[in-house]
């Protein structure tokens, strides 16, 4: 049996890249952090963001764009606003 093609969206291609740069900028002025306990509390804290990331991007390679698209992307959103506004960074 054939495997269904995937559906691509390449405003939602687009989103992922703006996600996956935001995750990068954000890990990188934790990782200037010098104090090791303040650098380890962010992480923890930001690990729940990078792995709904992780989610969102895995989702859209497997599966491509579908019904869950807009939701992982909105749960990913709404980790990162709770991070920011939580953590001064």
């Amino acid at each position: 049996m054939a495997k269904k093609r995937r559906k691509l969206n390449k405003d939602f291609e687009r989103k992922i890249y703006s996600s996956k740069k935001n995750v990068e900028l954000v890990l990188a002025k934790i990782y200037d952090i010098d104090d090791e306990n303040i650098q380890k509390e962010y992480m923890s804290a930001f690990n729940e963001v990078v792995h709904l990331y992780d989610e969102l991007r895995a989702s859209y390679e497997e599966h491509g764009f579908n019904d869950n698209s807009d939701q992982l992307l909105a749960n990913y959103k709404n980790a990162l606003n709770i991070f920011e506004s939580e953590f001064e960074i």
